[in-house]
């Protein structure tokens, strides 16, 4: 027992980083890799290795599906890896790592605003966090840019504001739609589709690769969020397996603050006071949340959110 313990704390540990650095991961391959080209092939080498590694662990037959849990495998990874993370590969054009980082952590308000909106009735404190989540996020987009922040666009914070809200949408839908039995075979179903989805999106913009001008530095972020990527999935499984939920769930706390340390020591981004203070009023927002919905028997908010949004970092 005490192993088992000691091996979900450290997974928990592989995902804090994991997921914290994908966010860097993905401003340095935009060095000179076009954006939704890039993502494509990222999530269909993920996709493909996940596949792959099912296959050679539980035996081929843990990939089959009906033709329903497929239906919501591809419907999922057009929301996920398509639209979620398809959106702020492209706002990370105009947008720093950190402060992507710190919108997407808005997912579980909008996750408890779909759960009340569909007939729910979350505890007072969640309604609570998700005004004062409203406000932090008002503070982040209204505050002003500042250099290194917001970037040259305008509108770039408000893509990652859309691709929350697609996360939100395949989160709240999974959790209503029939699945295999094997997570990880509908992560890699979900990743394939998503990452076609991607490459098609890429070739009808009029994206194109010149793999002779890639800079090393951009390959070795792309390979890190292909292979890692998987690794820091399979992680949270096992965590999740050994951990509590309210454990677990500290992920959406703490992937910001590495996103944004990591973004002012690698890429030097700077942040105004006014974007700390509404960063820091959204993750108190999520701890609200969080903390809330742990003490529901189903925590549908913690778990769904974190099955879910693992499959986009």
């Amino acid at each position: 027992m005490a192993s088992r313990n000691w091996l979900a704390w450290a997974a928990l540990g592989v995902v804090y980083v994991v997921w914290g650095s994908t966010y860097l991961g993905i401003r340095l391959t935009l060095e000179s890799m076009p954006p939704l080209l890039s993502a494509g092939m990222r999530f269909v080498a993920a996709g493909l290795l996940l596949g792959l590694l099912v296959a050679l662990v539980s035996g081929p037959r843990a990939l089959r599906m009906t033709w329903r849990q497929f239906g919501t495998a591809a419907l999922v990874g057009l929301l996920l890896p398509a639209w979620g993370n398809g959106l702020v590969v492209v706002a990370e054009q105009h947008v720093a790592s950190g402060l992507a980082a710190l919108l997407v952590a808005s997912i579980p308000l909008y996750v408890v605003v779909m759960r009340r909106a569909l007939g729910e009735r979350p505890p007072a404190v969640t309604l609570l966090g998700v005004v004062i989540g409203l406000g932090g996020l008002g503070v982040l987009l209204l505050g002003g840019p500042s250099e290194g922040t917001h970037g040259s666009a305008w509108f770039g914070p408000w893509l990652v504001l859309l691709a929350a809200l697609g996360w939100a949408i395949g989160t709240v839908a999974s959790t209503r739609l029939p699945a295999p039995d094997n997570p990880f075979a509908l992560a890699a179903a979900e990743m394939l589709v998503g990452g076609v989805a991607l490459l098609v999106g890429g070739w009808v913009a009029g994206e194109s690769i010149d793999f002779g001008a890639v800079t090393a530095s951009a390959w070795w972020a792309w390979g890190y969020l292909v292979v890692f990527g998987a690794f820091a999935f399979s992680s949270f499984i096992y965590a999740l397996g050994h951990l509590p939920v309210s454990t677990v769930a500290t992920y959406a706390y703490v992937n910001p603050i590495i996103a944004v340390v990591l973004g002012y020591l690698v890429a030097d981004e700077t942040f105004g006071p006014v974007q700390l203070i509404g960063g820091g009023v959204v993750l108190v927002a999520v701890v609200l949340v969080v903390r809330a919905e742990r003490r529901k028997p189903d925590v549908s908010v913690g778990a769904g959110t974190m099955r879910e949004t693992s499959e986009v970092r």
